[in-house]
């Protein structure tokens, strides 16, 4: 109670490795599945202003009752149409996490690097169970942070012959080929349409900042596994015509416009939902179970993740004597008012 450590970007950076957060997101998916998380209600809190800020806060709460740990996640962005701050490291965010039996705080870190290769991690690690088994073309619909650290957490699970890319700036997309090919030593190639790299890939990921409808259904070959990362990624009518449907968690997502105008519309329903990931990961339903399976893996994002996430970092950093001790209130006591 003397002390509230904070955890800046660059420790998260040293002490978290993209294998150690894909095993924590298989853990905390294990969580689910065992029904030891508690979500706040609703899920997630949100403001947006339009012009002339054009800005968005969302925040976020969970308690892991298995460690357990109680966190909240709170983040702020610009998001004007033409530019988004999500992924870039001068938005705000921030992870804090509690004792839950006390409500004493534990840590606060920056959450800028856990945030960025959660969302990959957390969609890339179920690929053991749902991804085709030996995919020699990778396809990448979105080149930015996201798409970025999906690579490096496929590099944990496959060895790709070539990997085909698009994004909306043709320089980004040749700069991305053009590092990604002298660091993995096989093609990248670049190409100018969505449709192009999904028809090509065995593995295709949605990775854009965009608000539309960005992949369509009937570009996905046989045998191949679409990843869509948030909102419109897969044509919302064309959920439905996959083999299996596979999404993070049904309530969180019931939380998103796009996934409750879908709802809405009739174009899906919880009846033609395989499973949620945590169900597939624990070994209670099916992954992949044939090789020309055609199956879409769709996230919204955890918090319990980001706290999963930033309650090993914390432990990481107490056993290390990383991070910054803040006083307190308590332990500031003797400096309250006086009247």
């Amino acid at each position: 109670m003397e002390s509230v450590l904070f955890i800046d970007y660059a420790t998260t950076v040293k002490l978290l490795s993209v294998s150690d957060a894909m095993t924590i997101c298989e853990d905390v998916y294990r969580m689910h599945a065992r029904n030891t998380v508690q979500w706040s209600a609703p899920p997630s809190q949100r403001l947006d202003v339009g012009a002339p800020f054009h800005n968005h806060w969302h925040v976020k709460e969970v308690i892991l009752k298995e460690t357990p740990v109680a966190g909240v996640r709170l983040y702020s962005y610009y998001d004007d149409g033409v530019t988004n701050t999500v992924g870039q490291l001068d938005c705000t965010r921030y992870i804090v996490l509690a004792d839950p039996a006390t409500g004493h705080p534990i840590a606060i870190l920056d959450e800028h690097w856990t945030y960025a290769i959660r969302s990959a991690a957390a969609a890339m690690a179920p690929l053991k169970w749902l991804g085709p088994r030996q995919p020699h073309t990778l396809g990448l619909v979105g080149i930015g942070t996201m798409g970025e650290n999906c690579l490096r957490c496929l590099r944990q699970l496959y060895q790709f012959g070539e990997i085909v890319c698009t994004s909306r700036r043709p320089h980004t997309r040749a700069a991305f080929a053009d590092k990604w090919s002298r660091r993995l030593g096989i093609p990248v190639r670049t190409v100018d349409s969505v449709e192009e790299v999904v028809r090509a890939a065995d593995l295709a990921i949605g990775a854009t900042t965009r608000t539309d409808i960005v992949s369509r259904e009937p570009w996905v070959k046989r045998g191949a596994t679409f990843v869509s990362l948030a909102r419109r990624e897969m044509d919302p009518a064309g959920w439905n015509k996959f083999d299996k449907t596979v999404i993070d968690d049904w309530e969180c997502n019931m939380g998103v416009r796009e996934f409750r105008a879908m709802l809405e519309a009739g174009e899906f329903s919880r009846a033609q939902l395989h499973a949620e990931l945590g169900e597939v990961v624990a070994g209670l339903k099916a992954g992949r179970e044939r090789d020309d399976e055609r199956i879409l893996l769709h996230t919204t994002g955890m918090v319990s993740h980001d706290v999963g996430i930033g309650w090993w970092i914390y432990r990481r950093a107490r056993e290390q004597g990383l991070g910054i001790p803040l006083p307190t209130a308590v332990a500031q006591a003797a400096l309250g008012p006086k009247d």
